[in-house]
């Protein structure tokens, strides 16, 4: 495939040809940075995993050079960095046994300015080559501001295809807030019970961040823990790891829908509901 940006890439595990590749691919995860897929698509990577018929494809869009940096990755530079997070990136793919591992490599000002379109025409090719049964990708209630553009670029790619080329669903998935505010009815429900051994590992090989002062490794594990338990209030547990994401589609069918007033309609059952409560208990 050609992107605008010759430094992009794509990294096959198994070493297949790229188009076949791609093309097997049945989920597919568009994040902001190196390691946002493995924290918010636990639950697909665990459906693919040594599945024949189901694939898994990871699409990184920036090119993690402005990423913070501690201890032995303390002096890197950001291309150092750069590099780094794609090696750990690559490394993932590998432990998950994707499909396929796409890195676009754009600065984050460039997906944060809805002006350029190179970020959208690039998603708009990805999505025509994988043609994906689920896209996951960042919430709209996400406080990172990277995160939430990423989100919009991919519902703009959406929109930009026919409605046969659109995949059945667009889910927005947790990493800098949880969805945990949002009313049960709300809530996507994504089981991340099974193999924490290989969880651990996914969020294990990214190193620069870990040891670079974050634990987004043992968060995104009790995040998960968390959900399972807190989920249900007058009910024994039902998994041991749950993760939850917001139901984007009808961003990606509708283009007559605004996404700062969709994200805002959620919002508002939410808070109609603590006043609800409180006011039938008072």
């Amino acid at each position: 495939m050609n992107f605008h940006l010759n430094t992009s890439e794509i990294f096959v595990p198994d070493s297949q040809p790229v188009d076949a590749a791609l093309a097997r691919t049945t989920h597919l995860c568009i994040s902001a940075h190196q390691d946002d897929i493995e924290i918010m698509a636990a639950q697909p990577i665990l459906e693919c995993f040594q599945q024949k018929d189901k694939w898994f494809t990871g699409v990184v869009v920036t090119d993690g050079r402005g990423s913070p940096r501690n201890s032995l990755y303390e002096t890197y530079t950001d291309d150092e960095m750069r590099e780094v997070r794609f090696k750990e990136q690559r490394k993932a793919a590998i432990v998950g046994e994707y499909a396929a591992q796409i890195m676009l490599d754009y600065p984050s000002k460039i997906i944060k300015d809805a002006a350029r379109p190179e970020p959208v025409e690039d998603l708009v090719a990805l999505i025509r080559a994988t043609k994906p049964q689920v896209i996951y990708t960042h919430n709209l209630a996400d406080k990172h501001n990277t995160h939430v553009s990423v989100a919009l670029r991919v519902v703009e790619a959406l929109r930009k295809l026919d409605p046969v080329e659109r995949p059945e669903r667009l889910l927005g998935c947790e990493v800098w807030r949880a969805l945990d505010w949002m009313v049960d009815s709300d809530k996507v429900q994504m089981d991340v019970s099974a193999h924490e051994n290989l969880q651990f590992a996914l969020l294990g090989v990214f190193d620069s961040q870990i040891v670079g002062g974050k634990r987004y490794d043992l968060a995104s594990m009790g995040r998960r823990r968390a959900n399972a338990t807190y989920f249900e209030s007058h009910g024994v547990d039902n998994t041991t790891g749950l993760s939850y994401a917001m139901d984007m589609s009808p961003l990606m069918n509708d283009a007559s829908l605004n996404p700062a007033s969709f994200a805002n309609d959620l919002i508002q059952r939410f808070a109609q509901d603590v006043e609800d409560r409180v006011r039938r208990m008072s």
